[in-house]
């Protein structure tokens, strides 16, 4: 039986086969869950509008309970960098989405001047030619360019030790896996997506927890798989976001360095 905020997203989505295709599942998927799984709860919340304290309060509390102005700023923003990513690198971005990425500022820093860069390639193509380039990337026939997976840059092949990390920091986090979710939890973006939470104090873990994550489980592949991204043989828009996705990853783990 579907608790109450999953009912929510399907009826705020169109059906259940909406919200799969939405979110880039399976519709059997979608179709098995009896509440939204932790992993999706940000994609489904900026899909749907519904939101994370209505679709989980179990993870999330009541609306009441959260004071955001308390987040301080600059955690804000890395929180926006990470679910940025994690959205862009989890499935092809619809018309919405480029729209939302073309309207991105920038400075005279790296990390602005790939801003731009990565706005400018959201009007260029459009959302037919990405979602052909994401498949040829991450998909594929067979198997795509490039394997976004810890265990794979890590030891050269799926499910292996990185895997099981990243399982035993969800327990202790409290995240819990739908069983018939399709990605293994070392995704990038699945990765990315945690950090988004833990930089917006979603879950019970101070900094040092945070810091930790991110030292297990992207600082050592993270950087080479954005560089790999970069120079792929892709369009310009995923080139683009390999440039945000490698400086935001270096800029992170120097400040984390910084803060031991």
């Amino acid at each position: 039986m579907r608790d109450s905020g999953l009912e929510r997203a399907i009826k705020a989505a169109g059906g259940v086969a909406s919200l799969a295709r939405a979110i880039g599942i399976a519709q059997p998927s979608v179709s098995a869950w009896s509440r939204i799984p932790a992993e999706r709860v940000l994609a489904v919340e900026s899909l749907t509008q519904v939101s994370r304290f209505v679709l989980r309060p179990d993870l999330y509390g009541s609306a009441g309970d959260h004071v955001k102005s308390d987040i301080d700023e600059i955690d804000q923003l890395r929180a926006a960098e990470y679910g940025l990513l994690s959205l862009l690198m989890g499935r092809a971005p619809t018309a919405d989405t480029l729209s939302k990425v073309a309207m991105l500022k920038g400075d005279a820093s790296d990390l602005g001047m790939a801003h731009i860069e990565l706005a400018a390639a959201a009007t260029e193509f459009d959302e037919r030619a990405i979602s052909k380039d994401f498949f040829d990337l991450f998909i594929g026939l067979g198997r795509g360019e490039l394997l976004p997976y810890a265990s794979y840059y890590l030891t050269g092949f799926l499910h292996e030790r990185p895997l099981a990390r990243v399982r035993e920091d969800f327990d202790m986090l409290g995240i819990e896996r739908a069983g018939s979710a399709r990605e293994p939890e070392d995704h990038i973006a699945i990765l990315l997506e945690v950090m988004a939470g833990l930089a917006r104090d979603d879950f019970d873990a101070d900094f040092a927890a945070q810091a930790r994550f991110f030292e297990r489980h992207l600082k050592p592949w993270a950087v080479r798989m954005f560089a790999d991204l970069e120079i792929s043989q892709s369009v310009k828009f995923y080139r683009a976001v390999g440039r945000v996705g490698r400086v935001f990853m270096e800029l992170e783990s120097e400040a984390f360095t910084l803060s031991e």
